[in-house]
């Protein structure tokens, strides 16, 4: 592969990359608005946990969010951390963002306060910095290493804080299964690379 060609296919992820992240985050905010518009009718995707019907939540509850300012908080973390993700590939990324999603919804569905209602992207956002911390150690790759620690830099303070049980209001159990879930992506989805693979 010639430098031109390698040139062109990292830009090229690059922009399939943010085009995606945009579109997800905006699709949160296109999902909160409907949620306000019918009297917050999508809240009750959240996870009740170990009540059998609400195992179908366990997805869309990483996609509601309750409130403006929920959703606000979340969206430029997920945005910088998915783009960062997405760009080891696109089919990469979803496998890494699914088993994040369903080991994090089953793990509160599992472990979260009786009569709590559980919802957000959090879990997905810490199971993203797990991953990105993790994954260029992994793979023992220069240029993820250096994102891990920019991102461990960047969020390391807020995620530490998100993990303590003593905030009102916070599922701090979302957020260390979505962590935990991350780490163990990195090292289920680790690629090895061959001869003439070349790592960015």
């Amino acid at each position: 592969m010639t430098g031109r060609e390698l040139e062109w296919s990292r830009g090229d992820r690059a922009k399939a990359a943010a085009k995606l992240m945009v579109g997800w985050v905006a699709l949160l905010w296109l999902l909160e608005v409907v949620d306000v518009a019918s009297g917050h009718a999508l809240d009750g995707l959240g996870i009740t946990p170990r009540t059998p019907s609400e195992l179908v939540d366990v997805v869309p509850a990483a996609f509601i969010h309750f409130g403006f300012a929920h959703v606000a908080a979340n969206s430029v973390p997920l945005l910088v951390m998915g783009f960062l993700a997405a760009l080891g590939g696109l089919r990469r990324f979803a496998a890494v963002c699914a088993l994040i999603i369903v080991a994090d919804g089953l793990g509160v569905w599992l472990i979260a306060p009786a009569h709590t209602n559980t919802a957000g992207a959090s879990g997905l956002i810490f199971g993203l910095f797990g991953y990105l911390v993790v994954s260029g150690v992994v793979e023992r790759r220069p240029l993820g290493v250096l994102a891990g620690v920019l991102v461990g830099a960047v969020w390391g303070s807020s995620i530490v804080m998100g993990l303590a049980p003593t905030q009102t209001g916070v599922s701090w159990q979302g957020h260390l299964l979505g962590l935990m879930a991350g780490v163990a992506a990195a090292f289920l989805l680790r690629r090895k690379p061959g001869r003439n693979a070349i790592q960015a």
